[in-house]
C-alpha cells in the first residue's frame, strides 16, 4: 500500500531551527477552523451565506462593529469511546472566527439571522444613506 504524503517546504528548516535556536519542531500541527462565506448585495441589503457544519444556531455569535461582520462560535468535539484508535482524524473542532468587511454601511439593528442545515444566512438591511437614490429629471419648458 503506497502512503501520499503532503510535502511541507518549512519542514525542511526544522533542523536549521533547532540547531541554532535549540527549538524542537512541534510533533503535532495545528490546524485553523475557517469557513467558506459568500457575500452578495442588493440595492436594499448585504447577504452573507456562510457554510458551518456541525455547529448548532445557539454556538454562534454574529456581531457588527465599524463595518465589519464578525462571526464566531465553537464546534464541539464527539465523545470518543475508550479504547478507540483513529486511522484518521481529519474533522476540526475547537472555536472559530472570521471577520468580513461589509461592502456598505448597514443597519444592524434590523439585521436578521437564519441557520439551517449548516448553512448561516445573516441578512443586513443597508443604512438609508447608503441606499442608491433616483433623481427624476423634468424637462423644461420649451419657449
Amino acid at each position: 500500500m503506497t502512503t501520499l504524503v503532503r510535502w511541507d517546504p518549512f519542514a525542511e528548516f526544522a533542523g536549521l531551527r533547532r540547531a541554532f535556536y535549540g527549538i524542537a519542531p512541534r510533533s503535532t500541527r495545528t490546524y485553523d477552523f475557517s469557513f467558506p462565506v459568500d457575500v452578495s448585495e442588493t440595492d436594499a441589503e448585504v447577504v452573507v451565506k456562510a457554510i458551518v457544519p456541525g455547529v448548532k444556531a445557539d454556538e454562534i455569535d454574529i456581531s457588527v462593529n465599524d463595518g465589519i461582520l464578525t462571526i464566531k462560535g465553537e464546534k464541539k468535539s464527539d465523545e470518543t469511546a475508550e479504547g478507540e484508535n483513529f486511522f484518521r482524524r481529519e474533522i476540526r473542532y475547537g472555536t472559530f472566527a472570521r471577520s468580513i468587511a461589509l461592502p456598505s454601511r448597514v443597519d444592524h439593528d434590523k439585521a436578521g439571522a437564519e441557520f439551517a442545515d449548516g448553512v448561516l444566512t445573516i441578512t443586513l438591511p443597508k443604512a438609508e444613506d447608503a441606499r442608491p437614490k433616483t433623481i427624476t429629471v423634468k424637462a423644461a419648458a420649451s419657449a
